[in-house]
């Protein structure tokens, strides 16, 4: 087997984990060949301090025959992308590359080089805005931890660009190998690239006391059990109008609608991840029947789960393809 050429680009400033995090997923798949590319050979300090070394240099490597080009992310690219000579290479490159694809940050060294125009593409969500602001002609979505339109991948900070790595691996290896991958990096679980940046566990407040945490810890647990305010009143060793207080107080929000976000979240994985048919979804993550879960997802996310199904699918495989933002977001 041919060995793809993986060409990883990087600037003083990158982030490391954009490097090594993709390039290990490289490696351990085999069958690629991955170097690294910065504006002269030598070492590269990374915006942590850490100090990396680029075999090549942009005056003597020839951008052709790079079959997937890689653009990592960190504080240093908005100088890197005032760089005319390190912008021209990058854009001679993608030109005859197989795909292109960017980390965190990195999508601000494509837009330079003119390779974002029209297209739909993610970023880490602290730069979204920045980002749709400087490129009007760009879309901009940053729910997706990862985005494919057309032969352009672009993934959300740091970690995620592992997950758009395992990805490319998938496109090209297959499922068991990306697989095997995932499992040799200790990956918990391989994230498909609809997933949102936004997790209610990562987003929401979190609870400051013993009795709401508690609380939280029954309904993550198990998300499709029936989490009346009973039942988490018990689990809190708290009366049901003393909970009711502290949870909103402690998360801003009432436990029911708190309860709620955890099963749309739920929901979300099931249907984008698995086969189960949309009633036995419903029932196994508390809506009870399919015309709940329905109504709900129109209400929070504006799309039926059978379409959501259908569109988060067809983003792993399909150039172009939009999964739905999460609710209250947009750019």
């Amino acid at each position: 087997m041919t060995d793809h050429r993986v060409v990883f680009v990087v600037f003083d400033g990158f982030q490391p984990l954009d490097l090594t995090g993709p390039h290990e997923v490289f490696h351990g798949a085999g069958g690629y060949t991955c170097e690294v590319v910065a504006r002269r050979a030598g070492p590269v300090r990374s915006g942590s301090g850490l100090l990396v070394h680029a075999a090549h240099g942009v005056a003597d490597l020839d951008p052709a025959g790079t079959d997937t080009l890689v653009v990592v992310g960190g504080r240093g690219v908005d100088l890197a992308r005032e760089d005319e000579a390190l912008v021209s290479w990058v854009a001679a490159a993608a030109a005859g590359a197989r795909r292109v694809a960017s980390v965190c940050s990195g999508v601000f060294l494509l837009a330079a080089a003119g390779l974002l125009e029209g297209r739909r593409v993610t970023t880490h969500w602290a730069r979204g805005e920045q980002l749709a602001r400087e490129h009007p002609g760009v879309r901009v979505d940053c729910d997706p931890i990862f985005v494919r339109d057309g032969p352009v991948w672009t993934s959300a900070g740091v970690t995620a660009g592992m997950d758009l790595a395992l990805a490319l691996v998938e496109d090209d290896r297959g499922r068991d190998v990306a697989h095997a991958v995932a499992r040799r990096l200790v990956l918990f679980l391989r994230r498909p690239g609809g997933q949102s940046q936004f997790s209610v566990a990562l987003w929401s407040r979190q609870p400051a006391t013993d009795p709401v945490r508690a609380a939280v810890a029954a309904i993550h647990a198990d998300p499709g059990a029936r989490h009346d305010i009973a039942g988490l009143a018990a689990r809190a060793g708290l009366s049901p109008r003393h909970l009711q207080r502290r949870f909103t107080a402690e998360l801003g929000v009432p436990p029911a609608a708190y309860v709620e976000r955890v099963r749309v979240e739920a929901a979300r994985r099931a249907l984008s991840e698995g086969d189960e048919p949309v009633e036995a979804i419903a029932r196994s993550c508390g809506f009870v029947t399919a015309e709940t879960l329905r109504r709900t997802f129109h209400r929070r996310l504006g799309v039926a789960p059978s379409d959501y199904r259908a569109r988060f699918r067809s983003t792993a495989g399909a150039p172009g393809a939009r999964p739905v933002p999460e609710e209250g977001r947009s750019v």
